[in-house]
């Protein structure tokens, strides 16, 4: 039978997917039995208690009477809004000291059938376009899956063949879905929300409005975002079909799903605690399940190797891998591994299968942490403890010991992202100690084996232990990784493929990690484009462009250079990133080259004056320099153990390291790297992929690297990336002709960008809904006139919009010039890029926070220009003169500057969102047509009366948007004096002009 209209609309697809539930054991739910103010399905929950524990509802009954019902529902409903929907689904209600189970978990044997059948009397329904509010009738949500009458998931769903997808799924969850709704609530009622078409899930368990982050929820497809085509149906019907199949759905109740709690550290070093309700993502989901029916299958004495980026959850992986393979028995019910063993140096991770094994089991003592001596490790693995933490440095021991054991049987997980492989454990072994030449230095440093080889060395060691099953995560697995621990044919051939991937494109493409080769700069480029832009009259010079471009022709390889490059990009480019907390990574060829450099470094940043630059250094055991003994510990000031607490906080920016921390060091706040040191194949991949960490405001990374050619690094990126870009541009003016050339195709006007611009840049505060209904009228528009292009055109302008943008950001991150209508076209093209129609449905999700905004307001780089000279005097508030106007040729003032300059006389901490507050007062004084008058009328001198008094009253009516900055105005005389002082010329000039 064909299909009707209504079938290939939104309707039909929630058809299909409601028939599916309906044929694999979900009952359909009344939308009339369903409790809007307790969220809630009465009627369901007591058919389950009856079926399952009538004695104990009878004993109920006794103690309530006739009133029974309303008792237990509304016990139910506290414990739900106190506890949580998953706690109380896994650890049962108390109510008159009677324990309610609100739902039964697969028996992990099959040794207790009564416990089976209680499994198998669990009630899973499905409801379609059921009412949740309480406060407005008609609201209602696409579908409601219950278990035993509780919430569990919520969908929106869409179909893109009436026009609609994922996103706008997403769109209906963050604006019309209120999060105070009880349904909606954290932890209180629905786990899980699902924004679903039929390409693309994503999904979140925290509605929060218009912040609310949804992750993909998606199998990846040829190694990237997105799914597979499915040649039965829908690419995304794994998840009626498989993940909420009630089986999986249960098993992901009782094994996977808990609260995360951290304590975290705000920009101030403040710390709070953050809540999080997990829900695995599909490739975590499917990698543990895989390992799992795997060992089952085969028992011990194999070797898996799971390849998951950086950016997958490696540490939630192996703390759900760890307790399944705990609790695994096989076919006739023994237990498969007597314990697991992680090897691991992350503390975090101890905490959390603590903490989860807990959640889920409610039983303390399960997970035991080795810090001791080895008598303690031989005690745990010889009584059976289930989960046992070590470290690299007791593998060779832990290795020999469970060999001897040879009665018992063992899984080791080897989790490869620990503080060990980053020059602990290189530490360790044999060094050089008394190398002073630099070059023989970086020569020696090299010797140390890498960890992951001794590991393999250790293992092959004797013949491969039956009793052992290993199960290796890594997210970029050498050669002989691969070969030792990836899948092997039936002769047991290796394939050189891993048991299970998440891969780097995939993290990169949804969103998870920055991709580190987008702003790669190689030493030679770097200053190619610094040349041309001081040669080329079209940018402002600057003395700083200028000293730069002495190096071209000077040695590439002596520290004072290299110094002074560095310094001066970091302090005029990467300070300002990440909302003014950047931080950088200077990767050196041996310990005693990173010790030059902290030296060098610390000498010229005192010179230059520059207090917003501190620097750490990080290297293993003791270097000497000068017939001088140094320690990392004596040249930081503190202990080894604190460094990368110290260098997470706002008080250090730079780290130099010599082989430590190249490897598993997770801070998000690394925006740059500068590489001098060569980095080999895998090592590259590992040392720059220190950078791809996200964090709110990080949009972009950059790497400047001295030693090691473009090719090289891409190739080395290849086995793990497999389409990484890596382009060098060497001349800015390329954004001259593709500005031009985009313009030629007439789909904007400048005025299109003008009127786009001055929109888009009213303050927050000031913004109101019709400005924002303007922007994407103006934005509309051009959407507009591009549809009406040929085709050809269509693509031809979309390829070079894409360019410009691309390639704009890129120059950025190498040097500061001041064409503003370069940027105003920037962020005009970035909005409209993201509205134009897309041939093929484009799912893609920016996970990163919007920045474009921020990233123009915070940093002010655009409208003038902050001063690259190296001894930060000159510039535009070098320019000012009281009672004088600049030149029609000198740059625009900085907002941003100012607040620097404020904060170097007063010591105070403004920083540079605090220039908005600054341009809410340009604003105003603009505003004020008495003022304007008086500046057409008046000299500066005479002007400045009426400036005064019209600074004081703007400041006391803005005093509640920033009341720190505005305060610090009103009551420090000398600090009001300056700042008005920095402002008049401007003011007096702009309102002057005013048509």
């Amino acid at each position: 039978m064909s299909r009707t209209p209504e079938d290939l609309r939104e309707i039909g697809f929630e058809n299909d997917i409601e028939k599916h539930f309906l044929n694999n054991g979900y009952l359909k739910g009344k939308n009339e039995d369903f409790d809007v103010e307790k969220a809630l399905d009465k009627k369901i929950l007591f058919e389950f208690l009856q079926s399952t524990q009538p004695e104990k509802l009878e004993r109920l009954k006794e103690y309530y009477k006739d009133q029974y019902k309303i008792k237990i529902i509304s016990r139910i409903a506290d414990e739900l809004n106190s506890r949580g929907t998953v706690d109380v689904l896994r650890h049962k209600v108390k109510d008159y000291g009677i324990y309610l189970r609100l739902a039964y978990f697969k028996p992990v044997s099959k040794l207790n059938p009564e416990s089976l059948a209680l499994y198998n009397k669990n009630i899973f329904t499905i409801y379609r376009q059921i009412h949740y509010s309480a406060k407005d009738t008609q609201k209602s949500i696409d579908m409601l899956i219950c278990l035993n009458g509780l919430p569990i998931a919520v969908f929106e769903l869409k179909n893109q063949i009436s026009h609609q997808t994922v996103l706008n799924a997403i769109k209906q969850f963050r604006e019309k879905r209120d999060p105070r709704e009880l349904l909606f609530q954290f932890k209180k009622r629905a786990i899980v929300f699902f924004a679903v078409d039929t390409d693309d899930v994503y999904m979140t368990t925290r509605l929060a409005g218009d912040k609310t982050f949804f992750l993909p929820f998606n199998k990846g497809d040829n190694g990237g975002k997105g799914n597979p085509v499915n040649p039965m149906g829908e690419r995304t019907s794994y998840l009626w079909g498989d993940v909420l199949q009630k089986d999986s759905l249960l098993d992901i109740l009782r094994k996977f799903i808990n609260i995360l709690t951290e304590e975290k550290k705000d920009e101030n070093g403040n710390k709070y605690i953050k809540e999080t309700l997990i829900f695995p993502r599909y490739h975590q989901l499917d990698a543990v399940r895989k390992l799992v029916v795997d060992a089952k299958r085969n028992g011990p004495g194999k070797r898996y190797l799971i390849q998951h980026s950086a950016g997958s959850g490696k540490t939630l992986s192996i703390s759900w891998l760890a307790h399944h393979l705990s609790n695994l028995h096989d076919t006739e019910d023994n237990l498969i591994f007597n314990s697991i063993v992680v090897i691991t140096d992350r503390k975090v991770l101890d905490k959390q299968l603590q903490d989860s094994i807990y959640q889920l089991e409610h039983v303390h003592g399960v997970v035991q942490q080795i810090d001791k001596k080895s008598k303690q490790l031989a005690k745990a693995l010889m009584g059976g403890v289930r989960i046992v933490i070590s470290t690299i440095q007791k593998f060779s021991y832990i290795l020999e010991k469970v060999r001897d054991l040879d009665d018992k049987t063992y899984a080791i997980i080897i989790d490869e992202a620990h503080s060990s492989f980053s020059g602990e454990y290189m530490g360790a072994l044999k060094r050089v100690l008394a190398a002073t030449d630099l070059e023989q230095a970086a020569e020696l440093d090299q010797v140390a084996p890498d960890p992951e080889d001794l590991m393999i060395e250790e293992i092959e060691k004797q013949h491969p232990p039956t009793n052992i099953s290993f199960f290796a995560f890594t997210a970029t697995p050498k050669n002989t990784t691969i070969e030792k621990f990836g899948l092997k044919d039936e002769q047991g051939k290796p394939l050189g493929v891993p048991f299970h991937l998440y891969s780097m494109r995939q993290a990169i493409e949804e969103g998870f990690i920055l991709d580190v080769l987008r702003n790669y700069v190689t030493y030679q480029t770097y200053f190619q484009i610094n040349k041309k832009i001081i040669e080329d009259p079209i940018y402002n010079k600057s003395k700083a462009a200028r000293s730069l471009a002495r190096f071209v022709s000077l040695h590439p390889h002596v520290i004072v250079q290299k110094t002074e490059i560095i310094i001066e990009h970091f302090q005029s480019i990467t300070r300002h990133k990440i909302n003014g907390r950047a931080k950088a990574m200077v990767v050196t060829s041996s310990r005693l080259h990173a010790l030059r450099y902290k030296k060098s470094f610390d000498k010229y940043i005192k010179q230059k004056g520059y207090t917003e630059i501190k620097t750490l250094i990080a290297f293993s055991g003791t270097v000497k320099d000068g017939g001088i003994d140094y320690k990392e510990s004596e040249v930081n000031k503190f202990k080894e153990t604190e460094l990368p607490e110290k260098f997470g906080t706002n008080e250090y920016q730079v780290l130099i390291v010599a082989e430590k921390y190249q490897t598993g060091f997770d801070q998000p706040l690394l925006h740059t790297m500068y590489v001098d040191k060569k980095l080999p194949g895998l090592k590259a991949v590992q040392t720059l992929s220190r950078l791809n960490r996200i964090s709110k405001g990080k949009d972009d990374t950059f790497i400047l690297d001295f030693v090691n050619k473009a090719e090289d690094i891409q190739e080395a990126f290849r086995p793990y990336y497999e389409t990484t870009k890596l382009e060098e541009f060497t001349d800015p003016n390329i954004l001259y002709q593709l500005e031009s050339k985009i313009k030629s195709y007439g789909v904007y006007a400048e005025g299109d960008v003008k009127r786009f611009i001055e929109l888009f840049l009213i303050p927050k505060e000031d913004n109101r809904p019709r400005d924002r209904a303007l922007i994407n009228a103006i934005i509309d528009t051009g959407v507009s006139k591009y549809s009406n292009l040929p085709e050809i055109e269509q693509d031809e302008f979309k390829s070079k919009t894409r360019s410009y943008t691309r390639f704009y950001s890129f120059i950025l991150q190498i040097t500061y010039f001041t064409d503003t209508t370069l940027h105003k076209l920037y962020l005009y093209l970035t909005y409209l890029l993201r509205k134009l129609p897309k041939r093929k449905p484009d799912t893609s999700l920016n996970l990163i926070d919007e920045i474009a905004l921020e990233y123009y307001k915070n940093e002010k780089i655009f409208e003038g220009n902050i001063s690259l000279q190296p001894n930060g005097e000159s510039g535009p508030l070098g320019s000012i003169k009281p009672g004088g106007t600049r030149k029609p040729n000198d740059e625009k003032d900085f907002l941003s500057t100012i607040i620097e300059k404020l904060n170097d006389k007063f010591g105070t901490e403004f920083t540079d969102v605090d220039s908005l507050s600054l341009e809410q007062i340009k604003a105003d004084f603009a505003a004020n047509e008495d003022l304007i008058e008086k500046a057409k009328a008046n000299k500066i001198e005479d002007f400045k009366f009426a400036y005064d008094k019209a600074f004081i009253d703007i400041i006391v009516n803005r005093m509640k948007q920033n009341e720190t900055f505005f305060t610090k105005i009103l009551n420090d005389e000398e600090f009001k004096n300056v700042l008005m002082g920095y402002l008049l010329p401007e003011t007096y000039e702009k309102l002057k002009n005013t048509a």
